[in-house]
C-alpha cells in the first residue's frame, strides 16, 4: 500500500470514529484529548453529565499511548512485525467500540458503566493510531490533529504563492498537498459519520472497522 493511501485511511478514521464518539457519547472525543480538556471545562461551569468520562480519557490515552510504545518496541526487538500487530490491535479495539455501542446504546449519560467501557474501546483504537503515526508514519502528517496541519498548509500556501525563491520549494509543494490531502481526507470522515450516525446510529461503526482492517495486512515493518 502506498504511503499516501495508508495516511488517507487513517485521516478517514480519525474524523470518522471522534465524529461519531462525540455524537453518541454525548461531546466525548476519542482522539481529540485538547477537545476532552475543553469539554470537560464547560461540563464543570455548567454542570452538566460526562465529566468523569472526559476526566479518566486522558490517563487512558497517556496509558494506552505508552502501552503500544512498549509493545511495539519489544516486537521490534524480537524481529516480529510492530505495526502490523499494532494495525491489527487497533482494529480489534475498533471492532468492540463497534459492537459494544450497538449492544448497549445508545447512551443519554457518557458517564454510565456501559458508556465509560464503550468509550475507552474508541479512545483505545485512536491512541493507537496516533502512536503508530508517531513512530511508524512521521513523514507523514498527524491523521488526527488538523489544527497544526491547517496552520501548516496556511503557512506553506503563502510561501508558495509569493512565489519567492524558496531553496526547498519542491519539499514545500509536496509537504503542502500531502498535509491538505490528509484535512480534506479528514473531514471527509468527519461528514460521513456524521450523515451515517444520524442514519443508523452506532451501526456506522462497522466503516471504520472496514476501513481499518484495510490498512492492516499490507505491512510488515
Amino acid at each position: 500500500m502506498r504511503w499516501f493511501g495508508v495516511a488517507a485511511l487513517l485521516s478517514f478514521n480519525g474524523g470518522f470514529v471522534d465524529t461519531a464518539g462525540f455524537l453518541g457519547l454525548q461531546g466525548l472525543f476519542t482522539a481529540h484529548v485538547t477537545g476532552n480538556f475543553v469539554t470537560l471545562a464547560a461540563a464543570l461551569v455548567l454542570g452538566t453529565h460526562g465529566v468523569i468520562a472526559k476526566l479518566i480519557a486522558l490517563p487512558e490515552f497517556v496509558i494506552v499511548v505508552a502501552l503500544a510504545r512498549v509493545a511495539g518496541s519489544t516486537l521490534r526487538a524480537r524481529g516480529l512485525p510492530a505495526l502490523r500487530v499494532l494495525l491489527v490491535v487497533k482494529v480489534l479495539f475498533l471492532l468492540a467500540f463497534f459492537v459494544i455501542a450497538v449492544a448497549l446504546g445508545p447512551f443519554p449519560d457518557s458517564d454510565a458503566p456501559a458508556a465509560l467501557v464503550t468509550g475507552f474501546t474508541g479512545i483505545a483504537a485512536m491512541a493507537i493510531q496516533n502512536a503508530v503515526q508517531r513512530v511508524h508514519f512521521a513523514h507523514i502528517p498527524p491523521t488526527t490533529l488538523m489544527t497544526g496541519n491547517t496552520t501548516q498548509v496556511v503557512l506553506d500556501a503563502v510561501d508558495l504563492l509569493r512565489g519567492a525563491p524558496l531553496p526547498d520549494a519542491p519539499t514545500v509543494r509536496s509537504r503542502f498537498f500531502r498535509t491538505l490531502r490528509g484535512i480534506v481526507w479528514f473531514a471527509a470522515g468527519c461528514a460521513v459519520s456524521a450523515l451515517l450516525y444520524y442514519w443508523f446510529g452506532f451501526l456506522c461503526l462497522a466503516v471504520p472497522v472496514a476501513v481499518g482492517a484495510a490498512t492492516a495486512p499490507a505491512w510488515r515493518a
